[in-house]
């Protein structure tokens, strides 16, 4: 049986456009019936698309991600998951944007030691970003009600 090639993509919100996503794994030879897309936030791994690639990815296979950050935002998560399936299911990840993070390259110690660190480094800055993403979205909802905006439903 010949190994696959997984595409993973995420934007956070139903607006967003996943077009420049899904370019770059056309561009990798990744089959459009290989492709899951989600659309949702990064915060957890509790998404409907990632799971049920999570459960057909076999050994050998290859998951390909455009960025970390479309992968997660919470580092203990991004870890755990990039190790689920690295190391439990024994598939390779490739972080199209991150050629330091392409595990079908790297399988010596150094090598394996590079990508862990630089996943270490990368999933903290994909948390930080979503911690200030979320400090920015608090400043502007207060400043807003300072301004007399009004949030919800309408009062009947």
């Amino acid at each position: 049986m010949e190994n696959r090639k997984f595409g993973y993509i995420r934007v956070s919100s139903r607006d967003q456009n996943e077009g420049r996503q899904l370019q770059s794994m056309e561009e990798a030879g990744i089959s459009p019936r290989d492709i899951f897309i989600d659309k949702q936030s990064g915060k957890n791994f509790n998404r409907e698309q990632y799971q049920l690639m999570k459960r057909m990815i076999r050994k050998g296979d290859i998951l390909y991600i455009h960025s970390l950050d479309r992968f997660g935002r919470n580092k203990e998560e991004i870890l755990q998951e990039w190790n689920a399936i690295t190391k439990e299911i024994e598939a390779d990840i490739v972080v199209l944007d991150m050629p330091l993070l392409d595990t079908t390259q790297y399988k010596d110690s150094l090598g394996t030691f590079i990508a862990d660190l630089v996943l270490q480094i990368l999933s903290w800055m994909a948390e930080e970003e979503r911690d200030r993403i979320r400090k920015r979205q608090r400043e502007g909802i207060d400043a807003a009600l300072k301004g007399g905006v009004s949030f919800g439903r309408p009062k009947a």
